[in-house]
C-alpha cells in the first residue's frame, strides 16, 4: 500500500486515508466527535498516470477530471443493473470537478476483469497455453479476435510493487465463496456487455476492463470508476482489424511509448519509467478528452 498524502490545508474537514496510484482517499470528519467518520470517503482523482506498475512523474493535465466525469456518465448508464458507492458530488473547492463522496464499502479482494476481445495479458496467456484465466479457447484466434460472448477472466489484488496474477473461477469461488463468485462474474459480464451496446453506436468498442465491487449489506456495489481509458482499452470501432495491435484511446498508448527505442527505457532493468515528452503527455490527454467527448456527446 502507498502512503497516505499529507492532508492539504485546503482540504478541512478531511484526514488522508490512503494513496494508490492515481486515487487518494480522505475520510470527513465528524464534526462533534473530532473523529474521521465510517461510512463515507473523499475520492479523488488525480492527473497521474501509471503504467507497468509505476506511478510515472508526468502527469496528464484534466485526467482527474476526464475519469470523474466518464465514471458519473457511465454509472447512469448502469444504473439499472447494479446500485454504485456515489453519495454525493459536493466536494471541496480544490477537487471539484475530480472527486465524489462515496460510501465506504468492504471491497472484494478479486480483480473483476471482463473481456470482449482478445489482447493485451490475455493475448499473452492464449499464445502460452490456449487459455485465459483458465478458460480452453478455440485454436486460431489472434490480437483483437472478438469472442463470442464476453469472458470473466479475474485476477489477484496483488500489494502494491507487485503484478496481478490471472485467476481461475475456482481461486475466485474459493475468496468469495460460490454466491459473491458467482454475482460478481454476472455482473461483470453484464456491465462490459452494457458499456459496449451504448459505446458501439458511438464508434468505440470495449475490449476489456477491470470493475471493483464492494459489498454493503449484502449487496454488491460499484465501486470507485467504471468504463473509463484507465481502467478499460477503447479501441475506435471504424479501425478495428484483428491480427495486430489495435490503436487505443486509453493509457496503451503510453505503454506502447514506454516500450518504445525512443524513450530509451528497458522494462526489464527493473528501473522506473523517464519522464514522458511534452508531446506525449499533449496527445494522452487528446486521447482521454476524445474518448470522453465520443462516448457522451458533451464537450470537455
Amino acid at each position: 500500500m502507498a502512503d497516505a498524502p499529507s492532508a492539504p490545508p485546503d482540504l478541512p474537514g478531511y484526514v488522508p486515508v490512503h494513496s494508490g496510484k492515481v486515487r487518494d482517499l480522505y475520510a470527513p470528519v465528524d464534526e462533534r466527535t473530532g473523529e474521521a467518520r465510517g461510512d463515507l470517503l473523499l475520492l479523488v482523482a488525480s492527473d497521474r498516470i501509471s503504467a507497468f506498475d509505476f506511478v510515472l512523474d508526468s502527469p496528464i493535465p484534466d485526467k482527474g477530471e476526464v475519469l470523474t466525469r466518464m465514471s458519473l456518465w457511465w454509472f447512469e448508464q448502469l444504473a439499472d443493473l447494479v446500485p454504485n458507492h456515489l453519495v454525493s458530488t459536493d466536494v471541496p473547492d480544490a477537487v471539484a470537478g475530480r472527486a465524489v463522496v462515496v460510501r465506504r464499502l468492504d471491497m472484494l479482494p478479486v480483480e473483476c476483469v471482463a473481456r470482449a476481445y482478445l489482447t493485451g495479458g490475455g493475448l499473452r496467456e492464449y499464445r502460452a497455453d490456449g487459455t485465459v484465466s483458465g478458460i480452453a479457447l478455440p485454436d486460431g484466434l489472434t490480437d483483437g479476435s472478438r469472442f463470442p460472448e464476453p469472458l470473466f477472466t479475474p485476477s489477484t489484488k496483488a500489494p502494491s510493487g507487485q503484478h496481478d496474477e490471472p485467476m481461475d473461477y475456482a481461486a475466485v469461488e474459493s475468496a468469495l465463496g460460490p454466491d459473491l463468485a458467482a454475482r460478481a462474474r454476472d455482473l461483470t459480464v453484464r456491465i462490459i456487455a452494457r458499456g459496449n451496446e451504448v459505446a458501439a453506436p458511438r464508434g468505440i468498442i470495449v475490449a476489456d476492463t477491470k470493475v471493483e465491487f464492494g459489498v454493503a449489506d449484502g449487496d454488491l456495489v460499484l465501486a470507485d470508476e467504471v468504463l473509463t481509458p484507465d481502467s478499460s482499452r477503447f479501441w475506435p470501432a471504424e479501425q478495428w482489424e484483428p491480427g495486430h495491435p489495435q490503436p487505443s484511446y486509453d493509457k496503451e498508448f503510453v505503454r506502447e511509448w514506454l516500450l518504445s527505442p525512443a524513450s530509451g527505457w528497458d522494462k526489464a532493468s527493473g528501473e522506473a519509467p523517464p519522464p514522458l515528452p511534452d508531446d506525449v503527455v499533449e496527445r494522452t490527454r487528446a486521447k482521454y478528452v476524445e474518448a470522453y467527448e465520443r462516448l457522451t456527446g458533451s464537450t470537455f
